[in-house]
């Protein structure tokens, strides 16, 4: 038994590295290669080049995504901390569900070029392990 808890614990944090290094890679490469020249003077046209408001949103939501990744993270960390109960595993197939969903998403969208779907698939399928 206690080694069973010992594998779900270091899954689960293993899940949550994961979660925190996707949201890193997420805000650091999208604000050099996506958000930071899409709201550059050059590129500026229609509502961004107008508003402030609008670079703001679209910034903030950007990096918006990464702190609910985080957040995510800090769950799967705390599931780690105690033997899973009802609720706990409840979690952990709507994680599961939700970064399956994403990988999916990424994968068909980026006709598999961009490599994030690889590891929201396996942050779903570590969020699975201890259920089974």
């Amino acid at each position: 038994m206690e080694m069973e808890k010992k594998m779900t614990s270091l899954v689960l944090i293993c899940a949550a590295i994961l979660t925190v290094f996707i949201g890193v890679v997420h805000s650091w490469l999208g604000e050099r290669r996506l958000i930071g020249p899409l709201l550059s003077l050059e590129h500026r046209s229609g509502m961004l080049a107008s508003s402030i408001f609008a670079r703001n949103i679209l910034r903030f939501a950007w990096h918006l995504t990464t702190l609910t990744w985080w957040g995510i993270a800090a769950i799967l960390v705390a599931l780690s901390l105690s033997p899973l109960d009802e609720t706990g595993r409840a979690i952990l197939v709507i994680v599961a569900v939700t970064f399956g969903l994403l990988g999916t998403v990424t994968f068909v969208a980026g006709s598999g070029r961009h490599l994030a779907w690889i590891v929201f698939l396996m942050i779903a399928g570590l969020s699975l392990v201890p259920l089974f």
